[in-house]
């Protein structure tokens, strides 16, 4: 695993050992920035269950202002530390060894807002409905967020419909299982 381009470009990045932690895969990380290339920019990055941190990393490889790495590992943490340095990019982003919930109610008490967020819990652990629930409910997203998820069924709006009435699903790509979440405005009464 390594990242893909940018000012980083081609720096090999270290994974955790074990099952628990499931690397986005180098061809669905394509896919993903791709699909975002020109969205990038001057941008305001979350990395939600961020693992080895290489979502967020690969995003300030492109050009994103900052990002926040958070995952409850104590491993996971110390290899987005390792990873930042090894990129050159820890200094423009903050790693965070929290639960996601706990993570988001600071982040709504300080006043973050992001406008690109990843979400890849781990598969099987029902925790992307909650996740995107959590980013909804603490107000941490701007108006115009892309939030990228990875998701390993095309139920979640059914088995979460509450979700139907925040997000629109404005991409999917089914080969990997890729999803992006924009918000839903919301209307103003006249």
């Amino acid at each position: 695993m390594n990242i893909i381009t940018g000012s980083a470009r081609g720096t090999k990045l270290q994974t955790l050992e074990g099952e628990i932690t499931r690397p986005t895969l180098q061809r669905a990380k394509e896919v993903i920035f791709s699909a975002i290339q020109f969205d990038i920019e001057g941008r305001e990055v979350l990395d939600l269950f961020a693992g080895s941190g290489q979502m967020g990393l690969e995003a300030l490889s492109r050009g994103a202002a900052h990002a926040v790495l958070v995952d409850k590992s104590s491993e996971a943490f110390a290899v987005i530390k390792a990873n930042a340095q090894k990129t050159h990019l820890y200094k423009n982003c903050r790693i965070v060894e929290s639960d996601y919930a706990e993570y988001l109610r600071g982040a709504k008490r300080s006043g973050a807002k992001f406008s690109l967020v990843f979400v890849d819990p781990p598969y099987g652990s029902g925790l992307l409905a909650p996740a995107l629930k959590a980013l909804y409910d603490n107000g941490v997203l701007t108006d115009t967020a892309t939030v990228c998820a990875e998701w390993e069924k095309d139920t979640l709006f059914t088995e979460e419909p509450s979700l139907q009435r925040m997000y629109e699903v404005s991409k999917i790509y089914k080969s990997g299982r890729i999803y992006f979440y924009k918000l839903i405005p919301v209307k103003k009464e006249k």
